[in-house]
């Protein structure tokens, strides 16, 4: 069941394995944006707002999160691809045990801190009480939230990506019946999506537990390999906390960014808030490839085969470019329909319209540099440069909080160049970061 990325048609296997994560991640989506849609219906404009204005704080935590399960996984990757099974076992052991220990103590220390951040964060008071509600049940779930993104990764460390996505299917259907009952019929407010979230995540994660242990022979432990190996931890450790801390650190500068956009008012957070759940829809394809490449980089870089993986971005990128320009001109077309999924037609002031038009528009003109940054981004992960990936994102947080400052001076239209300087400002890092890493693992290859 599981594949080997290291043989084979490199555009196809890349094609095929990046397909069930696309998928995925569209589900994903669109499993967030249930909470968004039920409450932006059935409760009311204010509640759509309040959980949006939360988004930022959440992808600063949670991202710490998923990224931290998927960079535990990429020496399970690696040893998969050079075919040490043993060693393999031993690094998912060791990403468990660490899962376990940060995912308790995250979980008491962020519960704590919720309240100070959503007020540091300036969010107003008429949307306060429901943003904390929803943000702080989330948090308590960052142990569901690993329950299923560790053994989701594992999987796609092996070369299945079709599995994680059938569990992910399931989740997102249970959590939109959940949000149904729990908003229309008990009128839990927000407090109900929030749940029924958690619930969703814990009930796919112990599902893709149980499938894991039954179908895969080579996840059959010994007892030692189970048992605490420090060198494992500390090899797994350096790779995963980077990868965590990349998202968060990027996540830091959509903090303050949220920040300016809540000064702007509560239409403001609507109109921001509709457009990012479009665009992150869109970009989907991107976010699939560069998952892709991290395991794809993995496996080859334990088999040896460093040209392969070169090739293996080229072709990426061609890919990339062409999807950029498909999706800039569909994302235009169809942003207003959509963004009429989350609110009723006479919550939908011309402001909203507006502002939604046109942090779409500029976000699209530069989707490319984004699927650059995803590309080189994961690539280098997957060679184990985490820490030198991060790099990446302390430049986009800098490029998203000088457009936080300087929307005081130009107001919203200050907020739709936030992501693409961003994007642009991490490519400057990334692209000769890679080519000097490619170099490297070059000489070293052929020495």
């Amino acid at each position: 069941m599981e594949k080997d990325l290291t043989t084979g048609n490199i555009f196809q296997r890349i094609l095929i394995f990046a397909f069930p994560i696309f998928i995925g991640n569209v589900f994903q989506q669109l499993y967030n944006m249930a909470d968004s849609i039920i409450v932006g219906r059935f409760v009311g404009k204010d509640a759509f707002a309040a959980v949006g204005s939360t988004g930022s704080l959440n992808f600063l935590i949670i991202g710490f999160v998923l990224g931290l399960s998927s960079g535990l996984c990429i020496p399970v990757a690696q040893r998969y691809g050079a075919n040490k099974l043993s060693d393999m076992r031993r690094k998912i052991a060791a990403a468990v045990q660490i899962s376990i220990v940060l995912g308790i103590g995250l979980t008491i220390v962020i519960a704590c801190s919720t309240g100070a951040l959503l007020r540091l964060m300036q969010t107003p008071d008429s949307i306060y009480k429901d943003a904390y509600t929803y943000i702080f049940i989330i948090f308590l779930g960052i142990p569901a939230t690993l329950l299923y993104n560790v053994p989701a990764n594992i999987s796609r460390a092996l070369g299945d990506s079709k599995i994680p996505l059938y569990f992910l299917l399931f989740s997102a259907f249970m959590n939109v019946i959940l949000d149904l009952i729990f908003v229309c019929i008990f009128h839990m407010g927000v407090s109900g999506t929030a749940i029924a979230t958690v619930i969703s995540q814990a009930l796919s994660g112990i599902l893709c537990i149980v499938y894991l242990k039954k179908k895969y022979d080579i996840l059959t432990f010994q007892k030692e390999e189970w048992e605490i190996d420090l060198h494992s931890i500390r090899q797994s450790t350096i790779i995963g906390i980077p990868m965590g801390l990349q998202f968060s650190i990027t996540a830091i500068g959509s903090v303050v960014l949220q920040s300016a956009v809540n000064l702007l008012g509560a239409d403001a957070v609507v109109a921001v808030n509709a457009a990012m759940k479009i665009l992150m829809i869109f970009t989907q394809p991107f976010e699939a490839l560069g998952a892709t490449l991290a395991t794809y980089s993995g496996q080859n870089l334990g088999a040896g085969k460093i040209d392969r993986i070169q090739n293996g971005v080229k072709i990426s990128m061609i890919f990339s470019v062409v999807c950029s320009i498909v999706l800039m001109i569909l994302i235009n077309l169809v942003c207003l329909p959509m963004s009429l999924l989350f609110m009723k037609q006479s919550d939908m002031t011309p402001y909203i319209t507006e502002c939604i038009q046109k942090l779409l528009f500029f976000n699209s003109c530069t989707f490319f540099p984004l699927a650059s940054l995803l590309i080189f981004r994961n690539t280098l992960q997957g060679l184990g440069h985490s820490v030198i990936a991060m790099g990446a994102g302390l430049f986009e947080m800098l490029a998203r909080t000088i457009v936080a400052f300087l929307s005081s001076a130009f107001g919203y239209t200050a907020i739709c160049f936030a992501n693409p300087a961003a994007w642009i400002a991490a490519n400057i890092i990334l692209v000769p970061l890679y080519i000097s890493t490619m170099k490297k693992l070059k000489r070293q290859n052929f020495s």
